[in-house]
């Protein structure tokens, strides 16, 4: 079924083969559990772990499985295309490239291998802060210099995965911004090797839990006076931005990728339905008032895909391709939404009853219309940055 729907299927079909069969003993009723205790999928990142997907972009010499990131993104389409949510753990892919960009050779020796070993999670963004919202130039987080380590004295929100991770990566003001050269300068990212639980707020790190809409650990942290390393800081001082910038086009891509992964679970779903219930002594697919809107979204579904490829395949190439990834993200979380939205209306009803499954996967697809970057930011980015208009914020 899976060709049928998508053409480009048959692309890295070992991979897809391999990320499926392991996804198939993680069923519905394994993430409906996981979902109804409120719980973390613990057993599931620890099989993905297992078998190597966490570290895919980490070059072979440190252990890692030395993908590309076109094929890194199959992994997490696929796993979202089982009817899992690779969100879970998807934040090791994507923060990454920070480091295997920017990071000293020291660095990536002390790190990559454990990382690939599955010895240490790298699972933790901090960026957001509360006032600052997606204008990160703004955060107000202070690292200040204190001989051997920067203390850290601030606060952060949605740091997701902060209780399932041993290294967090953080973006901190080492500059005031009154003294920074001009906007965006004068930030600073670090790698931090986080406390055992119990020992984090001796250590200065305390974390308010989240509840959200869906099932996604996530807090509201507090640094006071948090030590970390001078060595652990990653790239050149005061130029931070620019270094998880750089990174955030990988993870755009990615994340288009799980989008296109739950827009064909969707469209699987839908058709299915369709062609099975019977309604007025016909199949509901064949009316075209259910029909119609199913093709559509398959449509704009292809397209999204189209140019999620094309943008990993720039960013393969080490050519510019933050145009190219916004625009993906943006295609596929919409035509994930459109997705979803056809296929709660034609279960009608059954839609709702979380034993489909569909109202768990409508809920987490909805969260990339915000996450990691709202569409209104993409369509402000390529307006000005691509389209030449004057910067509107």
């Amino acid at each position: 079924m899976a060709s049928e729907l998508n053409p480009r299927a048959v692309l890295h079909a070992d991979i897809r083969a391999a990320v499926r069969e392991l996804c198939r003993e993680f069923g519905g009723a394994y993430w409906q559990g996981v979902e109804a205790a409120g719980g973390y999928p613990e057993a599931f990142v620890a099989a993905l772990t297992r078998a190597g997907w966490l570290s895919a972009l980490i070059p072979e010499a440190y252990g890692g499985g030395g993908l590309t990131l076109e094929q890194a993104s199959v992994v997490l389409e696929e796993i979202n295309r089982s009817g899992a949510n690779s969100g879970a753990c998807h934040a090791q892919m994507y923060i990454m490239g920070t480091l295997l960009r920017h990071g000293t050779e020291a660095q990536k020796q002390r790190w990559l291998p454990a990382l690939a070993r599955g010895e240490l999670r790298l699972q933790s963004f901090a960026v957001t802060e509360p006032t600052a919202g997606t204008d990160t130039a703004s955060i107000r987080t202070v690292a200040q210099r204190d001989g051997a380590h920067f203390l850290v004295t601030g606060q952060k929100v949605w740091t997701s995965r902060l209780q399932h991770t041993d290294l967090m990566l953080l973006l901190a003001r080492t500059t005031p911004a009154e003294q920074a050269r001009r906007r965006g300068e004068g930030l600073s990212v670090f790698l931090v090797e986080l406390p055992p639980p119990g020992e984090r707020e001796a250590a200065g790190l305390t974390a308010r839990p989240i509840r959200n809409m869906v099932n996604h650990e996530t807090s509201e942290v507090f640094f006071d006076r948090f030590a970390v390393p001078a060595e652990n800081l990653v790239g050149e001082e005061g130029q931070g931005l620019r270094c998880i910038l750089d990174g955030m086009n990988a993870e755009r891509i990615l994340i288009a990728a799980e989008c296109i992964g739950d827009g064909f679970w969707f469209l699987e779903r839908a058709r299915g339905y369709a062609r099975e219930r019977v309604v007025f002594g016909r199949p509901i697919g064949q009316n075209q008032g259910v029909q119609f809107p199913i093709a559509r979204a398959y449509a704009n579904l292809l397209a999204a895909d189209l140019m999620r490829y094309e943008a990993a395949a720039r960013f393969d190439r080490g050519e510019p391709a933050g145009a190219g990834a916004n625009t993906a993200k943006l295609l596929a979380a919409d035509a994930s939404w459109e997705c979803a939205n056809v296929c709660l209306q034609t279960h009608g009803g059954f839609g709702f009853a979380a034993d489909y499954d569909i109202e768990r996967k409508f809920r987490e697809t909805r969260l990339y219309q915000v996450a990691p970057v709202s569409t209104n930011l993409i369509l402000a980015y390529l307006a000005e940055h691509v389209l030449g208009l004057p910067r509107s914020y």
